[in-house]
């Protein structure tokens, strides 16, 4: 049997793990497209993409291109005759570039597609507080993320587990489900399932919109449920925040990235902080408190509540907004 050439596109260190297990599986990957190195952090040092570094360091030819419809790249691309593309992770492409090998060209999305079509779907589903969500691999079409299923593959939720936890998980079965479609396409023999076939009767379509700073302030007059859920949904980037206001005025930006939530009933006002200035910081929202475990002042490092709590005094007047 011939042995298919695989062009692999992806940027991040989601991606990696699915083309380490191809490489690992020997397969032929002819090439890997990536995004292009760029300045980050403080330094503004250049930075090369997780997966460009995992292809240097297997010898694999790396394409990193600014425009996907410029020419240079189209031929490139042309030259490596590719049979399949795999994009986990990669930007949104265009026609010309996921309709050019004869097997179609296939992405894993974070998510059980028809459900959180978008940019962050990891993040929403935890914001939402699903039980349950998962991989899916789907040939590219015209619209995003709309394309037949191929396969898919569920896990569970837990009501503590953070966007962090998820993706780790989805990063691995999503690699194994990479594998799995590749093998079968392999073999000709493959579903292709209309999205329309998942959604339950009288089920709404949620979606995974890219998420904005002003989609990361903590509203303290949400349920306890809703704000648990928004600070895991975020946790541990782009990251929840609120603003702590000392009682001169000066406000504090905060960010928070792991709480607990109590449900209870109290007499207390919403939102109010409640400390012993030792072991805890909570803040009595509507049905319960939240408890913050692991929080970071801007420009500082990250704390567990009680490091937190030895070197910031939150006495009389405090207020949470």
């Amino acid at each position: 049997m011939k042995k298919l050439r695989i062009v692999f596109m992806g940027t991040p260190d989601f991606a990696v793990a699915s083309l380490d297990i191809l490489v690992r599986h020997n397969y032929n990957i002819v090439g890997v497209i990536t995004a292009p190195d760029k300045p980050a952090g403080r330094g503004q040092q250049v930075q090369q993409s997780a997966v460009k570094k995992y292809a240097s360091e297997k010898g694999l030819t790396i394409l990193q291109p600014e425009k996907l419809k410029s020419d240079f790249f189209l031929n490139e691309l042309k030259q490596l005759n590719v049979d399949l593309q795999i994009v986990v992770a990669f930007r949104m492409l265009p026609e010309i570039v996921w309709n050019m090998p004869p097997l179609g060209t296939f992405n894993l999305h974070g998510s059980l597609l028809p459900q959180y079509r978008g940019a962050a779907p990891i993040n929403w589903a935890v914001i939402n507080g699903e039980k349950t969500t998962g991989v899916s691999t789907f040939f590219l079409q015209h619209q995003i993320d709309t394309g037949k299923i191929i396969f898919r593959e569920k896990i569970n939720i837990d009501e503590n587990d953070t966007a962090g936890i998820i993706h780790d998980k989805l990063m691995l079965i999503g690699a194994e489900l990479v594998l799995k479609t590749v093998q079968a396409i392999e073999r000709n023999d493959y579903p292709q399932i209309d999205q329309s076939k998942f959604i339950e009767k009288g089920e709404t379509e949620k979606h995974a919109p890219k998420i904005f700073k002003e989609d990361c302030k903590i509203d303290w007059n949400n349920s306890v449920d809703e704000i648990h859920n928004l600070i895991r949904g975020l946790s541990p980037y782009p990251t929840a925040y609120t603003e702590l206001v000392a009682p001169n005025k000066i406000i504090h930006s905060v960010k928070i990235f792991i709480s607990e939530k109590e449900i209870c009933t109290h007499s207390f006002s919403v939102p109010t902080l409640h400390t012993d200035n030792k072991t805890y910081l909570k803040v009595a929202v509507k049905n319960g408190f939240i408890h913050i475990l692991e929080l970071q002042l801007a420009g500082k490092k990250k704390l567990e509540i009680k490091e937190f709590l030895r070197g910031f005094d939150i006495g009389a007047g405090w207020l949470v907004s």
